[in-house]
């Protein structure tokens, strides 16, 4: 009786030590920072997984825009090349999904470390006399940071879905040679639109990169203002050079009797500016910002060292086309959506590092053919 009375006596004292507490305490500390350590390091390792297939699955885009501008493919070459696509899409939409229950796992952690430390400085609080333990603020909650800007991935979404819609037109009798622009722009659109959703998702740090994509997508969204302005296109610029805008190019060629094309060459481009022109000044102001925003592109790339003051020249139009032969794009010296996902592979190749045994993906290369353009 005596030892089981002297073994309640002294569970009883070590129950209420307060140092025993604070050990605990401590304790829950340090197993919550090695728990969010750990969280860390796995975010790290999804990401980069996620970056290297986000890039496979851009060069399998790439490949299939090959197909499409190739001499002499057949629509089987093309569903072929479509269902090529399906290994690397699952991939990264994978990726990327374990890339954000990574970010959940950090910021759960964060928040069990956050709860840990306010009962720590409570126990301390109370250790050293304080009358008010409980004065320590409520740590704040923190959320996942998301893989990439909601704006970069709802636009990777409706690239994908006109690629879909426009994939689904062609069937074994349609005639290849019918595949309209808007088909290769879709394609296009989409590659465009993960290679700007890899830089935003921090993929890619190099600044000068950053900027040089920055520029592509000014021009085209000046473009998109441009053709806004003169009412002939109504959606968001959102600097992607997809369906609609090409529709919106189709029907400024059609109203001025051009030939249809969705391609901004020297006559269409002649065509806006009068448009422009008509409207007023304010207007006749985009044509300036879509002219400035080709000649930063131009100059970031290494092909314009004349001044970005948004005027048209032969100086101009044959940078562009030296750039275009450079790329394996037909020199027309005027910017199609082909030309736009070129500046796209452009700036990233001519910033790529040299290969090393890393998980963490590097930016994506030029299309399949093109060359590096000189610096």
């Amino acid at each position: 009786m005596a030892l089981v009375s002297a073994a309640v006596l002294l569970g009883g004292c070590t129950s209420g030590n307060p140092e025993s507490a604070l050990d605990r305490a401590e304790a829950q500390v340090a197993e919550k920072e090695k728990a969010l350590a750990d969280a860390q390091a796995a975010a790290t390792e999804t990401t980069d997984a996620f970056c290297t297939s986000a890039a496979g699955y851009v060069t399998a885009l790439d490949r299939y825009g090959d197909v499409l501008t190739a001499e002499g493919p057949t629509v089987g070459d093309v569903s072929t090349a479509g269902a090529d696509l399906l290994e690397p899409r699952q991939d990264v939409l994978a990726d990327g999904q374990a890339a954000q229950e990574a970010r959940k796992t950090v910021a759960d952690a964060e928040n069990a470390l956050a709860e840990a430390n306010a009962t720590l400085a409570n126990l301390q609080a109370s250790a050293s006399g304080s009358t008010e333990p409980s004065s320590t603020p409520s740590p704040s909650v923190a959320t996942p940071v998301p893989v990439a800007p909601a704006e970069s991935v709802a636009r990777v979404k409706q690239a994908d879905a006109d690629f879909t819609t426009a994939q689904q037109e062609i069937t074994d009798d349609t005639p290849l040679d019918e595949a309209s622009e808007k088909f290769n722009a879709a394609a296009v659109a989409l590659e465009v639109s993960w290679l700007r959703l890899v830089a935003d998702a921090g993929c890619v740090s190099d600044e000068q990169l950053v900027q040089g994509q920055k520029a592509v997508l000014a021009y085209t969204t000046a473009l998109q203002q441009s053709l806004a302005d003169a009412g002939y296109y109504a959606g968001k610029a959102d600097g992607v050079y997809g369906p609609d805008t090409v529709a919106a190019v189709e029907a400024l060629q059609e109203a001025h009797e051009l030939p249809v094309t969705g391609v901004v060459d020297a006559a269409t481009e002649e065509a806006l500016r009068t448009d422009l022109a008509a409207k007023g000044e304010a207007a006749a102001q985009s044509a300036v910002a879509t002219t400035a925003a080709l000649q930063q592109t131009l100059h970031l790339l290494g092909y314009w060292d004349g001044p970005v003051d948004g005027k048209e020249s032969d100086a101009l139009t044959q940078a562009l086309k030296k750039f275009q032969t450079d790329l394996g794009v037909p020199p027309t010296g005027v910017v199609d959506a082909a030309t736009v996902a070129a500046f796209e592979a452009a700036i990233a190749q001519a910033k790529q590092p040299e290969p090393a045994p890393s998980a963490t993906a590097s930016p994506v290369p030029a299309p399949s053919g093109s060359a590096t353009p000189a610096r």
